[in-house]
């Protein structure tokens, strides 16, 4: 699995408002109506994830969700990266 260049990624991004690159990731901070909301959405999140066997690096504090996506074993944001950030965008949109 080859990581993306900062053009591939880019590109990628432009389909992906709200995220972003940052270093050899890229990332995005949900916000949700309250704590409630935003755990549902991890939980929802969780089967998606799990099926993918791609785990998101993710830390939540009360209505926020923050984010950051790396193939770690590739060395930087692949393919898989970019296909996770879709599945979540679509959780997230069920969750608001």
């Amino acid at each position: 699995m080859s990581t993306f260049t900062d053009a591939q990624i880019e590109e990628a991004l432009e389909s992906l408002p709200g995220w972003s690159q940052e270093g050899e990731a890229i990332v995005r901070t949900y916000e949700f109506a309250d704590f409630r909301a935003a755990l549902d959405f991890m939980n929802r999140a969780a089967g998606p994830v799990e099926e993918m066997d791609h785990h998101p690096e993710w830390t939540n504090v009360y209505n926020r969700v923050d984010i950051r996506l790396s193939s770690h074993d590739a060395g930087g944001v692949t393919g898989r990266d970019i296909q996770l950030a879709n599945v979540l965008e679509r959780v997230a949109g069920a969750v608001a």
